[in-house]
């Protein structure tokens, strides 16, 4: 039975799933390259602990106890006594694998290993590993801790024990499974970016402006958020990369990345996490930051 679990990367993704963790009673290990994010992810969980408490979700005891279950570790070591293994770095093949390469020594010989990769091939991922049948994707939505969510991906040598494990940890933490083959994109993200491409292609071209694509979407498709929030929660580099798997793995156009989206990455536009991407979240409420040329004169 799955108790301890280790966390690598405490990003936006890595932070949400380790917050998720320790509420439902797991002991985390989260680790991060960066000292200052990791103790950044630290902080923020502990806020959102104190705004659960805030608004009567939690019991001021049971925050405390599930912090206090919540353990950082500097280095790959620190994870040898964990059954399970969730990577959320960048979304990197090569970073991943390298990442698998270093991590495989330092676990025990039954641990699982999971990835939070939204569009890479679990198999090629697991093929990095000294254990592809101990390996598979779990692809967790955000935010983490509201959304109800965890695709589940299996390799071509994921075993069914391995499979059912995981299903277990994700019925634990209160959430939902929808399971998909290990094609580009998987299931959600397939389907998700061809949306958001298209409503960035819809800006670039002049059809409508930030304000009415969102609440065109919003109110006429009844989606709790519009596309290009969407794009900004979820990070406007990770948009990209997930759709240039896509468009390299399936050659259709409707994957090519629109030019604004790109130019929006160049410019270290990439949404909530840099403040800045569709909307400026610098100030008390979000504003739209793109405006045609003919909109400024």
């Amino acid at each position: 039975m799955i108790e301890k679990i280790g966390i690598i990367g405490a990003g936006q993704m890595g932070t949400g799933i380790a917050h998720a963790c320790i509420l439902a009673g797991y002991q985390v290990f989260l680790n991060d390259a960066s000292k200052d994010v990791l103790q950044e992810s630290l902080s923020s969980i502990d806020r959102a602990l104190e705004k659960q408490v805030a608004r009567n979700k939690l019991l001021i005891q049971d925050k405390e106890a599930a912090f206090a279950r919540l353990k950082s570790v500097e280095s790959l070591k620190g994870f040898k006594s964990c059954e399970l293994v969730i990577e959320t770095i960048t979304e990197n093949k090569d970073a991943k694998k390298a990442l698998f390469t270093d991590l495989t020594p330092h676990l025990s010989s039954d641990c699982l290993l999971a990835t939070n990769t939204s569009a890479l091939s679990i198999t090629a991922l697991g093929h990095a590993t000294d254990r592809p049948d101990k390996f598979m994707g779990m692809h967790f939505m955000n935010p983490v801790v509201v959304m109800h969510l965890v695709e589940l991906v299996r390799g071509i040598e994921t075993s069914t024990s391995t499979f059912n494990a995981v299903v277990e940890v994700v019925k634990r933490l209160g959430k939902e499974t929808a399971v998909s083959e290990d094609y580009p994109g998987f299931i959600i993200n397939r389907i998700l970016m061809p949306m958001i491409n298209e409503a960035v292609y819809t800006l670039f071209e002049g059809v409508g402006t930030i304000e009415a694509i969102d609440k065109g979407m919003r109110l006429g498709t009844n989606q709790s958020m519009g596309p290009l929030e969407l794009a900004d929660l979820i990070g406007l580099d990770t948009c990209v990369s997930i759709l240039e798997v896509l468009y390299k793995n399936r050659g259709d156009s409707k994957y090519k990345p629109c030019p604004l989206l790109s130019k929006y990455v160049e410019a270290g536009w990439l949404g909530r996490k840099t403040k800045r991407g569709f909307y400026d979240y610098k100030g008390e409420h979000p504003l739209p930051t793109y405006r045609r040329i003919h909109d400024l004169s």
